[in-house]
């Protein structure tokens, strides 16, 4: 079995060795800061993502695309929101916060982050 290999970028590269980062922990720090947000209820996924969360297995990054393109980085978030929130609102406070928090973990500059409201939290456990 070929060992996979994951999106990296080097964050700093020293005398003595590297620094790397992987897309997959810019996408959970992404997924963290988003979930900081008031009004957002969870992140969304795919239903792969959904059933290997009902299984038991944590994926902090449910819902989250990272890219990482020289010391650049994209997000994309599919979000859920709690009901009687202002979406514009939310979505503008969720950007601020993933690149705020993205920027002052890492060093890389975020230049988009793209918000998709997949559902509304009518309850605590359930969505439309």
């Amino acid at each position: 079995m070929a060992k996979e290999e994951k999106e990296t970028y080097v964050l700093h590269d020293g005398n003595i060795g590297n620094t790397q980062i992987a897309a997959d922990v810019v996408a959970v720090i992404a997924g963290l800061a988003a979930m900081e947000v008031e009004g957002v209820s969870s992140m969304a996924g795919n239903i792969t993502r959904e059933l290997i969360g009902k299984l038991g297995v944590k994926n902090l990054s449910k819902g989250v695309k990272a890219e990482l393109k020289d010391d650049k980085v994209q997000v994309r978030l599919m979000l859920n929101l709690k009901y009687g929130y202002n979406v514009m609102d939310i979505s503008g406070k969720v950007q601020e916060r993933v690149k705020t928090m993205i920027e002052s973990m890492t060093g890389l500059d975020v230049t988009e982050v793209d918000v998709r409201v997949a559902g509304v939290a009518i309850d605590k456990g359930g969505t439309l």
